[in-house]
């Protein structure tokens, strides 16, 4: 075949790669419901686990892309806050043999992806925990998502210092379309 002078065309869809075809796995497509531009609200607490009761709050929108099929997505998050803009960007992704996500944070400030969160939905209420540290100490680190079939997605982060026994909510957001 001349490709010069053939006034053949072939769609360009032939030209993008082609995710291989993979069995459905149950729980893939638990993150579906975000997908799309989100408005949101946040409260976040200024001064976690040292007794604070003092909460700031903000409004932002995110755009969250599905990837692989459902098997992932990546969220851009913008906010205004008293104390300036916060741009973020999470990578959630499926881990199709454990049926489990991990959801990675990293912010514009300093560019770290944070340690993953871990988990997977059960009942409409999906529930991701982590190590990390605060203020150079080990924590553990919820994240709790709920209300994923209704208008308003609600969010909540917190925070425990003694092994799981107790937690302190500190970060509390309701998004929607």
């Amino acid at each position: 075949m001349n490709w010069i002078t053939d006034q053949t065309r072939v769609p360009e869809a032939d030209f993008r790669p082609q995710m291989p075809a993979v069995a459905e796995q149950a729980g893939q497509h638990d993150f579906d419901f975000f997908s799309g531009n989100w408005q949101y609200h946040l409260k976040r607490l200024v001064h976690p686990l040292t007794g604070s009761t003092t909460w700031v709050e903000a409004s932002g929108t995110a755009v969250v892309h599905e990837i692989w099929g459902g098997r992932a997505n990546l969220s851009e998050t913008l906010a205004n806050t008293g104390s300036g803009r916060v741009m973020g960007l999470t990578l959630r992704t499926f881990n199709p043999k454990t049926h489990q996500w991990y959801l990675y944070w990293a912010n514009s400030k300093d560019g770290v992806i944070a340690v993953p969160q871990i988990g997977e939905f059960k009942n409409g209420i999906g529930e991701f925990y982590a190590q990390d540290t605060l203020d150079d100490r080990a924590i553990l680190v919820r994240f709790v998502w709920s209300g994923t079939t209704s208008k308003v997605v609600h969010f909540e982060q917190s925070f425990s210092a003694d092994g799981g026994k107790s937690w302190e909510v500190n970060w509390i957001s309701e998004s929607s379309h």
